[in-house]
């Protein structure tokens, strides 16, 4: 299936990152603020995975069943082959979803989760999504939907027809072009953007009213071209008002539940008084989620959306509140108590986040409750700590945390994903995350990390050894390089730096990972 077929460049696969808030356990902080009931997750549902690296560390890192797919057929045998490797038992296909979203022979989903595909697809692919939703999602059950949106795009969007154009130009004349077809698509990828910031280092009047995008379009030359290629080559690009999802999306019964980004939750690092007074005074849910992408000229928006949603009352939602759970994910001492929001950088205040993170320096996971009764007596009451801890775990300082009875059910698949991951990495950097069965979340982890953990698999125990398989492995991925390509390879660490980042690794990561029961 080529571009021609689908309006979707896919001759260059897509980037191997990994989307948190694909993850229901996120759902608790904020659909519990909200005051609604959160669905036990059995079975979900991932629409447009990709390389599948969120899916898969989802369906490892829970006892969830999943299902997925996604069209481009590199990507789906990738995902299919971490599923193997982990036995996880999730059900990826590599089917559009004209064939996925009318199989009969699918569950019916507590979680739906598409990010990153909504703006792309054709107008005909997001009916036979919000279709699916309407008859696939239980009651109770939610919808995670990425997007972009205005107005934060609103000034991008005629930079973006001219590169379009330019790359359609420029699929005239490549057919007599003998380079492979992923190699001519970045080579009209790379000239269309370079075109761009010809045309604004000529200071059209366009540049001139909005001084900001020349900034914009050049930093676009240093992105990497697979996510250029998806972001903006596409035939199909809508950024849509948060309203016209909405509307889109009332055909399948959804309401909205709220932003899946936790620091929206705290509107004091994105809105000034003025504008959070203003939005307290707008009753209509679609008005007050528009002003609000206004006031922080929101681009990207990442809500949850419930199907039939069941409120609870103060005293149940507080009770739920208390019960979750959450983790330490960093090393305490390494905590900065600063964080960006709309409004710029904010520091956080030592009196309420300090004792929080002290109560936590254990690295057990620990309810809500058992830090409301930790720091009771500094006053701390069950509000705070709830927006608290929002916010951490949007920093990534916090990781939501399973139960005991998940976690254990989850080690199994986690330990053979993780294992299959790191074996990988003795060949490429491609994913750099693997699975907690602790929060079912995927973890930062780059190659050489990766690398110090598989040679711990292989009964290697002291870090100067983890450093010698380290530098053994990049030495001959090094001169693998250099004996393929004309590019000059990245030189291989040296052996000395390895043992002192081994050395590292071990006295400050290694007892985190094993908390998180990643090692």
């Amino acid at each position: 299936m080529t571009e021609s077929d689908t309006g979707y460049v896919d001759e260059i696969a897509y980037t191997f990152g990994y989307c948190d808030e694909l993850n229901p356990l996120r759902l608790g902080l904020p659909l519990l603020q909200a005051g609604l009931a959160l669905p036990t997750v059995h079975t979900a549902c991932e629409l447009g995975f990709g390389h599948g690296v969120s899916v898969n560390i989802h369906a490892a890192g829970s006892p969830s069943r999943w299902y997925g797919t996604d069209f481009q057929e590199a990507h789906a045998s990738f995902a299919q082959q971490l599923a193997n490797s982990a036995e996880s038992e999730a059900q990826l296909f590599g089917e559009p979803f004209s064939e996925f979203c009318r199989r009969d022979d699918l569950p019916d989903f507590d979680f739906i989760g598409a990010h990153g595909i909504w703006s792309w697809v054709s107008e005909e692919n997001r009916a036979l999504i919000v279709e699916f939703v309407r008859r696939k999602l239980r009651p109770g059950g939610v919808l995670y939907l990425s997007y972009n949106t205005q107005p934060g795009w609103t000034a991008m969007l005629p930079v973006r027809e001219l590169m379009h154009q330019h790359f359609q130009i420029g699929a005239v004349s490549e057919s007599r072009d003998g380079a492979a077809a992923e190699g001519r698509t970045q080579g009209r990828i790379e000239a269309a953007v370079n075109f761009a910031r010809t045309v604004f280092a000529t200071q059209p009047g366009y540049a001139i009213v909005n001084p900001l995008l020349a900034e914009r379009v050049d930093a676009l030359a240093g992105e990497n071209p697979n996510y250029l290629a998806h972001e903006y080559f596409n035939r199909d690009w809508h950024p849509m008002t948060f309203s016209q999802v909405a509307s889109s999306l009332a055909a399948a019964g959804l309401t909205y539940g709220g932003s899946a980004d936790y620091r929206d939750h705290v509107d004091e690092i994105n809105l000034n008084p003025a504008q959070r007074a203003l939005l307290a005074d707008i009753a209509d849910t679609g008005l007050r989620e528009t002003v609000r992408d206004f006031c922080v000229n929101r681009s990207l928006r990442r809500d949850y959306w419930i199907k039939a949603p069941a409120p609870l009352n103060a005293d149940e939602r507080d009770a739920s509140l208390r019960n979750h759970r959450v983790i330490l994910a960093v090393p305490r001492a390494s905590v900065v108590l600063k964080v960006r929001g709309a409004l710029g950088d904010a520091q956080l205040p030592e009196t309420l986040y300090g004792p929080i993170l002290d109560v936590l320096d254990s690295y057990r996971p620990m309810t809500l409750s058992d830090i409301e009764n930790s720091v009771r007596g500094r006053g701390i009451v069950l509000e705070q700590i709830v927006k608290a801890v929002t916010l951490l775990v949007g920093m990534g300082v916090l990781l939501n945390a399973q139960n005991d009875a998940q976690i254990s059910a989850a080690q199994s698949s986690a330990t053979k994903l993780n294992a299959a991951i790191c074996e990988q990495a003795r060949h490429h950097d491609e994913v750099q995350f693997l699975v907690s069965p602790v929060s079912g979340s995927g973890i930062l982890m780059p190659r050489v990390a990766q690398l110090f953990l598989l040679a711990r698999l292989h009964h290697m125990q002291q870090p100067a050894q983890w450093a010698e398989f380290a530098e053994s492995v990049l030495r001959g991925t090094t001169q693998a390089t250099r004996a393929t390509t004309e590019l000059p390879p990245v030189a291989a660490a040296s052996l000395e730096n390895l043992i002192a980042k081994a050395n590292r690794f071990a006295q400050i990561h290694l007892p985190i990972l094993q908390a998180l029961g990643v090692a």
